[in-house]
Protein backbone atom coordinates (compact mmCIF):
# COMPACT_ATOMS: atom_id res chain seq x y z
CA UNK A 1 0.00 0.00 0.00
CA UNK A 2 2.99 2.32 1.35
CA UNK A 3 4.86 1.84 -2.30
CA UNK A 4 1.78 2.47 -4.29
CA UNK A 5 0.97 5.66 -2.79
CA UNK A 6 4.61 6.62 -3.17
CA UNK A 7 4.28 5.85 -6.96
CA UNK A 8 1.26 7.90 -7.04
CA UNK A 9 3.55 10.73 -5.61
CA UNK A 10 6.09 10.48 -7.85
CA UNK A 11 3.54 10.94 -11.07
CA UNK A 12 2.25 13.29 -9.83
CA UNK A 13 5.49 15.12 -9.21
CA UNK A 14 7.04 14.50 -12.89
CA UNK A 15 3.55 15.58 -13.98
CA UNK A 16 3.69 18.87 -12.15
CA UNK A 17 7.75 19.47 -13.27
CA UNK A 18 6.72 19.11 -16.86
CA UNK A 19 3.69 21.36 -16.42
CA UNK A 20 6.28 23.76 -15.38
CA UNK A 21 8.57 23.46 -18.06
CA UNK A 22 11.40 21.47 -16.13
CA UNK A 23 12.17 19.03 -18.59
CA UNK A 24 11.70 21.36 -21.68
CA UNK A 25 14.36 23.48 -20.33
CA UNK A 26 17.09 24.12 -23.75
CA UNK A 27 20.63 23.63 -23.35
CA UNK A 28 22.40 26.80 -23.98
CA UNK A 29 26.46 26.19 -23.20
CA UNK A 30 28.69 28.98 -23.44
CA UNK A 31 32.55 28.36 -24.10
CA UNK A 32 34.62 31.65 -23.41
CA UNK A 33 37.51 33.68 -22.19
CA UNK A 34 37.06 36.12 -19.25
CA UNK A 35 39.65 39.54 -21.56
CA UNK A 36 38.28 38.36 -24.79
CA UNK A 37 36.84 41.61 -25.97
CA UNK A 38 34.09 39.82 -28.14
CA UNK A 39 32.97 37.31 -25.52
CA UNK A 40 32.91 40.21 -23.17
CA UNK A 41 30.62 41.95 -25.75
CA UNK A 42 28.32 38.98 -26.25
CA UNK A 43 28.04 38.17 -22.71
CA UNK A 44 26.87 41.83 -21.72
CA UNK A 45 25.22 42.94 -24.95
CA UNK A 46 23.18 40.29 -26.44
CA UNK A 47 23.30 36.85 -23.51
CA UNK A 48 22.45 39.00 -20.87
CA UNK A 49 19.65 40.79 -22.81
CA UNK A 50 17.81 37.86 -24.50
CA UNK A 51 18.29 36.21 -21.15
CA UNK A 52 17.24 38.39 -18.51
CA UNK A 53 15.80 41.15 -20.33
CA UNK A 54 13.62 39.05 -22.65
CA UNK A 55 13.04 36.53 -20.10
CA UNK A 56 14.44 34.02 -22.30
CA UNK A 57 16.18 32.61 -18.60
CA UNK A 58 12.55 30.57 -18.22
CA UNK A 59 12.82 28.35 -20.97
CA UNK A 60 17.07 28.29 -20.87
CA UNK A 61 19.33 25.85 -18.67
CA UNK A 62 22.77 28.25 -19.27
CA UNK A 63 25.83 26.81 -18.78
CA UNK A 64 29.23 29.03 -18.66
CA UNK A 65 32.71 27.28 -19.09
CA UNK A 66 35.52 30.19 -18.70
CA UNK A 67 38.68 28.38 -20.50
CA UNK A 68 38.66 29.25 -23.83
CA UNK A 69 41.92 29.16 -26.00
CA UNK A 70 43.91 29.02 -23.15
CA UNK A 71 46.52 26.93 -24.27
CA UNK A 72 48.60 24.45 -21.76
CA UNK A 73 52.65 25.50 -21.18
CA UNK A 74 55.68 23.19 -19.33
CA UNK A 75 55.43 23.30 -15.14
CA UNK A 76 51.62 23.04 -14.36
CA UNK A 77 51.87 26.90 -16.09
CA UNK A 78 49.02 27.82 -18.44
CA UNK A 79 49.38 30.52 -21.12
CA UNK A 80 46.13 32.73 -21.68
CA UNK A 81 45.41 34.54 -25.09
CA UNK A 82 44.96 37.63 -23.14
CA UNK A 83 48.04 36.96 -20.69
CA UNK A 84 48.02 36.40 -16.75
CA UNK A 85 45.17 38.54 -15.78
CA UNK A 86 42.81 36.65 -18.23
CA UNK A 87 44.10 33.18 -16.27
CA UNK A 88 42.91 34.49 -13.16
CA UNK A 89 40.05 36.13 -14.13
CA UNK A 90 38.68 32.62 -15.82
CA UNK A 91 39.40 31.18 -12.23
CA UNK A 92 37.29 33.62 -10.15
CA UNK A 93 34.68 33.16 -12.39
CA UNK A 94 34.72 29.11 -12.33
CA UNK A 95 34.70 29.75 -8.45
CA UNK A 96 32.19 31.94 -8.70
CA UNK A 97 29.98 29.68 -11.24
CA UNK A 98 30.73 26.99 -8.45
CA UNK A 99 29.99 28.92 -5.16
CA UNK A 100 27.04 31.00 -6.11
CA UNK A 101 23.89 29.26 -5.52
CA UNK A 102 21.60 31.34 -7.73
CA UNK A 103 22.23 31.54 -11.58
CA UNK A 104 21.27 34.86 -11.87
CA UNK A 105 23.56 36.50 -9.20
CA UNK A 106 26.08 34.37 -10.71
CA UNK A 107 25.99 35.74 -14.01
CA UNK A 108 25.52 39.27 -12.82
CA UNK A 109 28.64 38.80 -11.36
CA UNK A 110 30.01 37.73 -14.90
CA UNK A 111 28.70 40.06 -17.08
CA UNK A 112 29.48 42.65 -14.32
CA UNK A 113 33.56 41.77 -14.88
CA UNK A 114 32.91 41.70 -18.41
CA UNK A 115 31.71 44.76 -18.87
CA UNK A 116 34.17 46.17 -16.58
CA UNK A 117 36.65 44.44 -19.40
CA UNK A 118 35.07 46.66 -21.94
CA UNK A 119 35.55 49.58 -20.40
CA UNK A 120 38.97 48.87 -20.24
CA UNK A 121 39.26 48.37 -16.53
CA UNK A 122 39.07 44.79 -15.52
CA UNK A 123 41.63 45.34 -12.99
CA UNK A 124 38.62 46.37 -10.80
CA UNK A 125 36.83 43.28 -10.94
CA UNK A 126 36.77 43.21 -6.99
CA UNK A 127 34.48 46.08 -7.16
CA UNK A 128 31.82 44.10 -8.70
CA UNK A 129 31.52 41.68 -5.63
CA UNK A 130 30.85 45.08 -3.32
CA UNK A 131 28.53 46.36 -5.97
CA UNK A 132 26.32 43.19 -5.86
CA UNK A 133 27.11 42.62 -2.21
CA UNK A 134 28.26 39.43 -2.41
CA UNK A 135 30.44 38.28 0.20
CA UNK A 136 33.85 38.05 -1.21
CA UNK A 137 35.65 35.86 1.24
CA UNK A 138 34.65 32.13 -0.30
CA UNK A 139 35.32 33.18 -3.72
CA UNK A 140 38.56 35.08 -2.42
CA UNK A 141 39.70 31.89 -1.07
CA UNK A 142 38.60 29.50 -3.56
CA UNK A 143 40.89 31.42 -6.53
CA UNK A 144 43.87 31.45 -3.84
CA UNK A 145 43.67 27.96 -3.26
CA UNK A 146 43.94 24.78 -5.47
CA UNK A 147 40.16 24.58 -5.33
CA UNK A 148 39.89 27.51 -8.39
CA UNK A 149 42.61 25.60 -9.99
CA UNK A 150 40.70 22.43 -10.13
CA UNK A 151 37.60 24.20 -11.15
CA UNK A 152 39.80 25.79 -14.51
CA UNK A 153 41.03 21.90 -15.01
CA UNK A 154 37.59 20.87 -15.31
CA UNK A 155 36.86 23.35 -17.34
CA UNK A 156 40.06 23.10 -19.49
CA UNK A 157 39.23 19.11 -20.19
CA UNK A 158 35.59 19.95 -21.09
CA UNK A 159 36.28 22.74 -23.72
CA UNK A 160 39.25 20.43 -24.71
CA UNK A 161 37.14 17.31 -25.88
CA UNK A 162 34.33 19.74 -27.81
CA UNK A 163 33.34 17.70 -31.04
CA UNK A 164 34.02 19.52 -33.19
CA UNK A 165 36.99 21.17 -31.32
CA UNK A 166 36.10 24.46 -31.04
CA UNK A 167 37.75 27.26 -33.64
CA UNK A 168 37.10 30.72 -31.67
CA UNK A 169 35.24 32.31 -28.70
CA UNK A 170 32.66 32.71 -27.47
CA UNK A 171 31.58 29.04 -28.96
CA UNK A 172 27.39 28.57 -27.99
CA UNK A 173 26.07 25.36 -28.16
CA UNK A 174 22.41 25.08 -28.11
CA UNK A 175 20.79 21.73 -27.25
CA UNK A 176 24.50 20.11 -27.53
CA UNK A 177 24.87 21.38 -31.20
CA UNK A 178 27.48 23.98 -31.81
CA UNK A 179 26.44 27.42 -33.84
CA UNK A 180 29.59 27.99 -34.92
CA UNK A 181 30.13 31.36 -37.18
CA UNK A 182 26.16 31.72 -36.57
CA UNK A 183 26.51 32.13 -32.80
CA UNK A 184 24.55 35.55 -32.58
CA UNK A 185 21.38 34.07 -34.03
CA UNK A 186 21.38 32.28 -30.97
CA UNK A 187 17.93 33.76 -29.67
CA UNK A 188 16.18 31.78 -32.85
CA UNK A 189 18.65 28.75 -32.46
CA UNK A 190 17.00 28.57 -28.75
CA UNK A 191 13.14 29.47 -29.46
CA UNK A 192 13.59 26.14 -33.11
CA UNK A 193 14.62 24.39 -29.82
CA UNK A 194 12.37 24.64 -27.25
CA UNK A 195 9.24 22.11 -27.17
CA UNK A 196 7.47 23.48 -24.34
CA UNK A 197 3.63 24.79 -23.59
CA UNK A 198 4.87 28.41 -21.92
CA UNK A 199 6.96 29.83 -25.12
CA UNK A 200 8.41 32.95 -24.07
CA UNK A 201 7.16 36.69 -25.64
CA UNK A 202 11.12 36.84 -26.70
CA UNK A 203 10.32 33.73 -29.45
CA UNK A 204 7.32 35.95 -31.12
CA UNK A 205 9.67 38.57 -31.88
CA UNK A 206 13.06 36.66 -32.14
CA UNK A 207 13.51 37.86 -35.95
CA UNK A 208 13.54 41.62 -35.46
CA UNK A 209 15.90 41.19 -32.22
CA UNK A 210 17.90 38.89 -33.73
CA UNK A 211 18.40 40.95 -37.24
CA UNK A 212 19.17 44.13 -34.26
CA UNK A 213 22.07 41.65 -32.96
CA UNK A 214 23.51 41.35 -36.22
CA UNK A 215 23.23 44.43 -37.32
CA UNK A 216 25.12 45.95 -34.48
CA UNK A 217 27.59 43.22 -34.48
CA UNK A 218 27.60 42.60 -38.63
CA UNK A 219 31.67 41.86 -38.66
CA UNK A 220 31.03 39.15 -36.15
CA UNK A 221 33.92 39.40 -34.31
CA UNK A 222 35.91 36.95 -32.62
CA UNK A 223 38.90 35.38 -30.68
CA UNK A 224 40.90 32.46 -32.88
CA UNK A 225 42.10 29.49 -31.23
CA UNK A 226 46.07 29.93 -31.79
CA UNK A 227 46.10 33.31 -31.72
CA UNK A 228 47.54 34.76 -28.42
CA UNK A 229 48.28 38.13 -27.45
CA UNK A 230 50.65 37.33 -24.79
CA UNK A 231 53.14 34.59 -24.36
CA UNK A 232 53.74 35.29 -20.48
CA UNK A 233 52.74 31.74 -18.46
CA UNK A 234 50.20 31.97 -15.24
CA UNK A 235 51.65 29.65 -12.81
CA UNK A 236 50.61 28.37 -9.17
CA UNK A 237 52.19 26.30 -6.76
CA UNK A 238 49.53 24.60 -4.77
Amino acid sequence: MASSHKMVALILLLAMAKSFGVEDKVKVSLYYEALCPYCSSFIVNQLGKALYQWNLISVVDLKMVPWGNTQFAPNNAWICQHGPDECLIDIVEACAIDLLPQSGLRFELIKCIEELNLQGKHGEWKSCMDSLKINPQPITDCYKSRQGVDLELKFAEETNHLNPPHRFVPWVLVNDKPLQEDYQNFVAHICKAYDGHNKPKACEQQEIETYAFKEANSSNHVCYYGETDHSIPFGYNF
